[in-house]
């Protein structure tokens, strides 16, 4: 008998509640997954607090991917200046990892940034995240520079990456 197929997934913007959501499973999640400490759920309360203070829904965007009505992912572009854009928060639920959920987050991010004029998206991530990094090497991202840190209770080396819109 074949496997029942997943629930599709659907793609849309923030509503009031996502924000929290984003903060608070990004704070969980990376807590269980690599110990890191509450430092990193304020600073993504932070990212969260500027991007809702700075809305601007013709050049930046909140992603939510949702499955059976609850979300399982989100993505954020913001603008970093006039011509580049800053693709953020990427998260993915464990439970619908490996469906493709964030390389389509990505490449939502990677169109919305295009059609809103920007010539070039950037991100900063971690060496430890390696299934995040596949996707923005898989995407076209260029890794332009690394940088050892002490963050969040943990040895970490900083990524920054870009792409060419």
């Amino acid at each position: 008998m074949p496997a029942a197929p997943s629930p599709a997934v659907v793609l849309r913007t923030h509503r009031p509640g996502d924000l929290g959501w984003i903060v608070s499973r990004h704070g969980a999640l990376y807590s269980a997954e690599y110990g890191w400490d509450q430092r990193f759920e304020g600073m993504v309360a932070g990212i969260v607090a500027r991007f809702v203070e700075r809305f601007d829904p013709a050049r930046e965007v909140c992603l939510i991917a949702e499955r059976d009505g609850a979300p399982v992912g989100a993505s954020v572009v913001v603008r970093a200046s006039r011509h580049v854009a800053k693709l953020r928060l990427v998260i993915v639920e464990p439970s619908a990892r490996g469906a493709g959920i964030g390389r389509t987050l990505v490449r939502a991010c990677i169109a919305f940034a295009r059609e809103a004029g920007y010539r070039k998206m950037v991100l900063w991530t971690n060496d430890v995240l390696l299934a995040a990094r596949a996707i923005y090497l898989d995407e076209g991202f260029v890794l332009v520079r690394r940088e050892p840190h002490e963050s969040f209770g943990a040895s970490l080396v900083g990524e920054y990456w870009e792409k060419a819109l």
